[in-house]
């Protein structure tokens, strides 16, 4: 499922009187206040959803794949979402 799949999606559920328009903008509300969120705090817990949390990792040293050749991978953050017992139940 793509972005606009999504907000067709979620544009139905809300009903008919939503346009496109504002689904777009309340989603985009929603993923910046996550984005927001991880940033300051470190992570986002959506109840029944799951957590967005920063995950660390450590410098280490890797392979080219083109030469084979060692190099350094520097140390860096990612963002990490663990699902909820509840989504994966209802999987």
């Amino acid at each position: 499922m793509n972005k606009a799949q999504l907000l067709e999606l979620i544009q139905k559920n809300l009903g008919g009187e939503t346009t496109k328009r504002a689904t777009a903008d309340a989603l985009d509300a929603v993923l910046t206040a996550i984005a927001k969120g991880v940033k300051k705090d470190g992570n986002v817990q959506l109840i029944g959803f799951g957590t967005f949390k920063i995950a660390k990792r450590v410098a280490r040293t890797g392979r080219n794949p083109k030469t084979g050749a060692a190099m350094k991978i520097k140390a860096s953050k990612s963002v990490r979402f663990v699902a909820s017992s509840a989504l994966k139940g209802s999987l």
